[in-house]
C-alpha cells in the first residue's frame, strides 16, 4: 500500500463513517479500484490498516460528544447508587444508550466469521446499498418527524439497536440503518442522526478495538507513516463531517444519500458485470 492510497483510503473512512452511505462499503470499493490487496483477508496487512484508521473515526465522535459522554456516565454511575439519580434525564438516556448498544454487539460475536466468509463481497454490497437507500428514503418520507431525543423510551432504543444490528451486512450503513428505524418512528432527522452516533460509539469502539488487537501486528513497517498519516485524516475529515451532518439536518433531507447510494450500487453492479471489478 503506498501512501496515496493511505491518504486516500483515510479521506474515505472519515467521509463515509457518520453518513448514512455505509463506510465499509465505500473502503471496500475503493479499496478494490486501487488495487489495494488483502482486504477480505483477516490476517492482511490491509485489514490491520482498516482496523487502525477506524479508531481515528472514532476518537473523532468521542471527541465531538466528549461533554455528553462524560455527563451521562457520571449520571449513570450515581443512578447505581443513588435511587433519586435513577429519575433524572442523563441517567435514563446513559440506560438507553446501553440497551441500543446490546442487539449489534450480541449479533456481532454470533454472526462475525460467517459474515466476513460469506456475504463480505461486492454482489451483496451493491444491493444493499440500493435496498436500504430505498428504505431511508421511505423512512424519511413518511415519518413524522415530531419526537426530540428526549422522548426516547427502552422499546425505541431497542429499536434503534436493532436497526444498528442490520449495519453488520456490509452495504447497509450502521447510522443509515439506526436513523431509518429513528425516521420510522417518528424523531427528526437531526434526534435520530445524534442518539445513532451515540449508540454507535460503544459498539464500533469495541468492534475497532478487537479488530485492531488481533490484526495491528500484521500492520508492515513500510506502511506505518501511512497508516498513522491516513489515521489522522480520518479523524479530522470524520469530525467535521458529525459537524456539518447534524448542522445539515436541522433542515435538510437524506435524499441527497438515497441518490448517492443508488448511484453507487447502479454503478458498482455494472463494473461487476463487465468484469472491471471483481466480487
Amino acid at each position: 500500500m503506498t501512501l496515496f492510497q493511505a491518504i486516500v483510503l483515510g479521506i474515505v473512512q472519515g467521509l463515509t463513517e457518520f453518513l448514512p452511505i455505509s463506510s465499509s462499503a465505500h473502503v471496500q470499493i475503493v479499496s478494490e479500484l486501487m488495487k489495494v490487496p488483502g482486504l477480505a483477508d483477516t490476517n492482511s496487512a490491509t485489514t490491520a490498516f482498516i482496523a487502525t484508521i477506524q479508531l481515528g473515526t472514532e476518537a473523532a465522535v468521542l471527541l465531538y460528544f466528549g461533554k455528553d459522554i462524560i455527563r451521562l456516565v457520571r449520571a449513570f454511575f450515581a443512578g447505581l447508587f443513588n435511587k433519586a439519580s435513577r429519575a433524572t434525564a442523563d441517567f435514563k438516556m446513559a440506560l438507553y444508550v446501553i440497551i441500543g448498544s446490546i442487539p449489534v454487539g450480541v449479533a456481532g460475536l454470533m454472526f462475525r466469521h460467517f459474515i466476513e466468509d460469506t456475504v463480505r463481497n461486492l454482489w451483496v454490497i451493491s444491493f444493499t446499498l440500493i435496498f436500504f437507500g430505498l428504505v431511508l428514503l421511505v423512512a424519511d418520507r413518511i415519518g413524522s418527524k415530531a419526537k426530540a431525543v428526549e422522548q426516547l423510551n427502552a422499546k425505541t432504543a431497542i429499536g434503534f439497536g436493532l436497526g444498528q444490528m442490520l449495519s453488520l451486512i456490509p452495504g447497509v450503513s450502521r447510522s443509515g440503518a439506526s436513523i431509518s428505524f429513528g425516521l420510522f418512528a417518528g424523531f427528526n432527522r437531526a434526534s435520530a442522526a445524534r442518539f445513532s452516533f451515540l449508540i454507535g460509539i460503544p459498539a464500533v469502539l469495541a468492534s475497532g478495538l478487537l479488530q485492531f488487537g488481533q490484526s495491528y501486528q500484521n500492520l508492515e513497517k513500510e506502511t506505518l507513516a501511512g497508516t498513522v498519516v491516513a489515521t489522522a485524516t480520518s479523524f479530522v475529515v470524520g469530525y467535521l463531517v458529525i459537524a456539518g451532518l447534524l448542522k445539515y439536518l436541522a433542515k435538510g433531507s437524506f435524499l441527497p444519500f438515497v441518490i448517492w447510494r443508488v448511484l453507487v450500487g447502479l454503478t458498482l453492479l455494472v463494473l461487476l458485470a463487465l468484469g472491471v471489478l471483481a466480487a
